[in-house]
């Protein structure tokens, strides 16, 4: 790779600092003027360069050899769970274990369904370490990408079930606690683990393959921006405009073709709902902490990045968690934001939940 300029480098620097975890090259000029420069940054090859997509170029492009150094290996690397190539994940074990079992914090990928890789957590040992110390073994996970419409929902979704279910199938094997398992992660990651914490459970006590015997609940969740709906219907009332740009995740999400109008077809419909997170909302749900960025107003114009990440999405879950009695603490800035006493961030909160 060429040497990058001393204005990119600026430009990236500020992925390192406090910057708003919401911007995208679409409502921020200098993620926009570095997506111009540097395209490659743009992971998902979507059109626009999200903060994490920066932060991961910038850790890419600008690693010291002490970020190399204090990157931590997993215990077992690119283990398959499933027969596809993306079927794969990594596993660091803890050795501070309770007795003769841990905890465990299942990390998922974002990227719209259509970018994204695992290999993100190995480039953050912060989280890595905190879980590890805690006694909390971790995984991360890839999963099949909608890849233009050919892995459509339910594919991806269930790939994640897999996962669950093959790491509760060796769970004595690496020292875990199948009744102690959450999970964390953006975006698309954020929307499947709420998917997978809310949805009935996928196990299948008679299926001939052992691994779908095992359950896909999940004990606690810590999704970041995440979407606990993709109903387009649903997402205007919410924002209460006419329309919203349209997310270039949304037509591979669902097998649609990619030019032309949508036709809200029955079909279309019931399935929008299905991969909804919240239609499969229920009083047995686990508790939740979201985190999002900073409130702003939503308009029919409003860039597709800004809307799908926004706090409204947060809000409009903890409202249907509280009517339910349920568990819920929800971060974001801005207008309606409430300080959250009961725990000093979403790390401790998931510590206590999984270690209580």
């Amino acid at each position: 790779m060429k040497p990058l300029p001393v204005t990119i480098v600026a430009l990236l620097a500020l992925a390192s600092g406090h910057a708003d975890a919401a911007a995208t090259s679409e409502n921020n000029a200098k993620l926009k003027q570095a997506l111009e420069t540097w395209p490659q940054a743009d992971a998902n090859r979507d059109g626009v360069l999200t903060m994490e997509e920066a932060k991961s170029f910038r850790r890419q492009t600008l690693g010291t050899k002490k970020d190399a150094k204090d990157l931590i290996p997993p215990t077992h690397g690119n283990l398959a769970y499933g027969p596809h190539a993306r079927h794969k994940l990594d596993l660091w074990l803890t050795d501070k274990k309770r007795g003769d079992t841990a905890p465990l914090l299942i990390c998922i990928h974002g990227g719209g369904f259509r970018g994204g890789d695992k290999n993100k957590y190995r480039q953050n040992p912060a989280l890595l370490q905190t879980m590890l110390d805690a006694g909390i073994s971790v995984a991360a996970i890839n999963y099949r990408l909608t890849d233009g419409g050919a892995h459509p929902y339910p594919i991806p979704m269930h790939d994640g079930a897999r996962a669950v279910q093959y790491l509760r199938y060796h769970a004595k094997k690496y020292g875990l606690n199948k009744s102690r398992f959450g999970a964390t992660g953006g975006s698309a990651g954020a929307c499947m683990l709420m998917w997978l914490g809310f949805h009935e459970d996928m196990a299948d006590p008679d299926h001939e393959d052992p691994v779908l015997r095992e359950s896909t609940r999940l004990h606690v969740l810590a999704p970041n921006a995440g979407q606990p709906c993709v109903h387009m219907p649903t997402l205007v009332a919410w924002f209460e405009v006419d329309r919203l740009t349209e997310h270039p995740g949304g037509r591979p999400l669902f097998g649609l073709p990619p030019e032309g109008e949508i036709e809200w077809t029955e079909e279309l419909n019931a399935l929008a709902l299905d991969a909804s997170p919240i239609t499969h909302l229920t009083k047995d749900a686990p508790p939740v902490y979201m985190v999002y960025g900073t409130f702003t107003p939503i308009r029919n114009h409003t860039p597709s990045g800004t809307w799908v990440h926004h706090p409204i999405m947060g809000i409009k879950l903890k409202e249907r968690m509280d009517a339910l009695g349920l568990e819920c603490y929800l971060q974001y800035k801005g207008e309606g934001a409430e300080e959250i006493t009961a725990y000093a961030n979403q790390n401790a909160f998931l510590i206590e939940k999984l270690t209580e």
